[in-house]
Formats: C-alpha cells, sequence, structure tokens
C-alpha cells in the first residue's frame, strides 16, 4: 500500500476538509481525490461520508485510522533507524524559517553539534506551515519559529527575544526620512506585521519587500537603503560605521519559539536541545516560559 495514500487519508481526518488537507500537504485538491478514492478502491470500502462542509469517517474508517497512524509512524522511525551512520545512536531533526536561521540558529548550531555527540542532527530550512504538518506527522522533532502553532498536539515554549532595530546605511538617516531612502521592508512575521502597520501607516510604501532579512542586510550594505534588522546580525557592521542605529525611529522585537510533539518519544533528546538553544545566545534568552 502506497504510505503516500494512508497520509492523505490521516491529514484529511485531521482536517475534516480536502482543499485545507491538500493545502497542507502542498498538493492539489484534485490529488487528494484521487488519492482517496485509490486507498477506497484498494480496500474495498468508503472510508468517507461527503456531505457539503462535512466531511464525517464511516465506521471501516475509523478501523482504519489507527493503523493508518502506526503504520505511517513506524515507516518514519524505520527510516530514522536505517539512515543512521553506524557512530551514531539516535537521531533528531529540527527545523527553522530562513529568518530563523540567518537571525539566531546560525550562531549556535556548531555547539549544539558538539555538545550531542552520538547524536545525529538533522537541519532543514522550512515554511512555518510545513514545519507544523511534518510536526504532526511526527518526521519532524523540533521547529523553531517566530509565530507559534495553536494545535493542541503541539508543546510550545518561549526560549529567547530577538531584538529587532532599525538601521540605514546613510548617517543622515533619520524619523523623518527613514522610510525614503530605499525602505526594504522584511517579513519578521505576523506580530511584526502588525506592529509595523499600526507604528507607520502613510509611511512612503518600501522600494523592495523580502522575507529574509540576510537578503535585506546585503542589499543595503551594497546600495544602501534602510530595513528592521536584529540586532545580533547587524552589531559588526555598526562598530565598523557600514549601518547606522537609526535611534530616532521605534526599536521592536520578536520572540523565538520551539514546538514539538507532545506525544515525541525523544522527549529526554529534545529537552537537552531546548536547554542548549535557550543558552547558546546569552545576551537575548530569556526565562523560559512554564
Amino acid at each position: 500500500m502506497d504510505i503516500d495514500l494512508l497520509k492523505t487519508f490521516v491529514e484529511v481526518v485531521r482536517t475534516r476538509h480536502f482543499g485545507k488537507a491538500a493545502e497542507n500537504l502542498y498538493i492539489t485538491q484534485s490529488a487528494v481525490s484521487f488519492r482517496i478514492r485509490q486507498l477506497e478502491q484498494g480496500l474495498g470500502v468508503n472510508l468517507f461520508i461527503r456531505q457539503r462542509n462535512n466531511i464525517q469517517l464511516t465506521a471501516p474508517g475509523e478501523r482504519l485510522l489507527p493503523h493508518a497512524q502506526m503504520i505511517i509512524t513506524g515507516m518514519q522511525r524505520a527510516k530514522v533507524d536505517v539512515a543512521l551512520a553506524d557512530n551514531m545512536h539516535k537521531q533528531i531533526s529540527l527545523a527553522g524559517t530562513p529568518n530563523i536561521w540567518d537571525a539566531f540558529l546560525q550562531f549556535g548550531i556548531t555547539n549544539i553539534v558538539s555538545a550531542m555527540p552520538g547524536v545525529s542532527l538533522l537541519a532543514e530550512v522550512k515554511a512555518q506551515q510545513e514545519s507544523t504538518r511534518l510536526l504532526l506527522e511526527r518526521t519532524l522533532d523540533l521547529a523553531i519559529l517566530f509565530d507559534p502553532p495553536k494545535v493542541d498536539e503541539l508543546v510550545v515554549e518561549r526560549i529567547c527575544e530577538l531584538p529587532i532595530i532599525p538601521v540605514s546605511g546613510y548617517d543622515t538617516a533619520t524619523n523623518e526620512n527613514f522610510f525614503d531612502n530605499q525602505y526594504v521592508y522584511v517579513d519578521w512575521g505576523t506580530t511584526f506585521s502588525l506592529w509595523h502597520a499600526r507604528q507607520f501607516t502613510g509611511k512612503t510604501p518600501p522600494y523592495f519587500r523580502t522575507s529574509t532579512g540576510r537578503i535585506a542586510l546585503d542589499l543595503i550594505l551594497q546600495c544602501g537603503g534602510s530595513a528592521f534588522i536584529p540586532q545580533v546580525l547587524v552589531e559588526g557592521h555598526l562598530e565598523k560605521g557600514e549601518l547606522f542605529h537609526v535611534k530616532d525611529v521605534e526599536n521592536t522585537s520578536r520572540d523565538v519559539f520551539i514546538a514539538y510533539h507532545r506525544d515525541n518519544e525523544q522527549k529526554e533528546l529534545i529537552e537537552t536541545l531546548v536547554n542548549l538553544l535557550s543558552q547558546m545566545t546569552p545576551s537575548l534568552s530569556l526565562k523560559k516560559s512554564k
């Protein structure tokens, strides 16, 4: 039986919506429908009662669900075990968005690796939505995010606060002209977007938009301009006089969160990794939320 058919079945059960399942699986809605039909034909039963805006499991669907979940989890663990190098005993996977890597994870990943001998670390760049899906599927152990997912199955903790400051390539930049001199808008997540909209309504629209802080930093270093960039990324450039902190424009910050499945079997490793993450930038770390 194709494992993708079972994954699609479980996602439709979770969302109770073919369209949302398709979005979470990064496939089309017609592909979801086709996979479910294939599964139903292969088993010779109907798995869902399909009514408008009301998708319910049939009795055979209810019986299939725990088996599907067990098969998916077993296959995922088998892949992990087979992939381990001879000198590694366990594997743990983590993911962060591009901005999380730029502004936070890159500053301590080597310390994490050296502090966990015998553990194979898989580190990836993933979008927030995909990370949440992989956590729920238990193919990802830990996600580091700016916007915490609100899902009952996941444990979410804040590990630090990241100061974000207004900087410019021009030493003449002030509150009056900050947005007029090639302002680069960086998407630091939902909370930042809402704060930015409230604070700077009516200002000149940005001439460049990006979802990655590193792109914005490289751009203003080479071409001039201004942007909101994490302090940890620009400290060296401020000291060298390559960038300037525009102090009469309001600063902001972003909380950094970790998320993991509350039924993850590797809780001891996860707790070790969470402690390392909260310690790797001492100047930014806050006491963890309980």
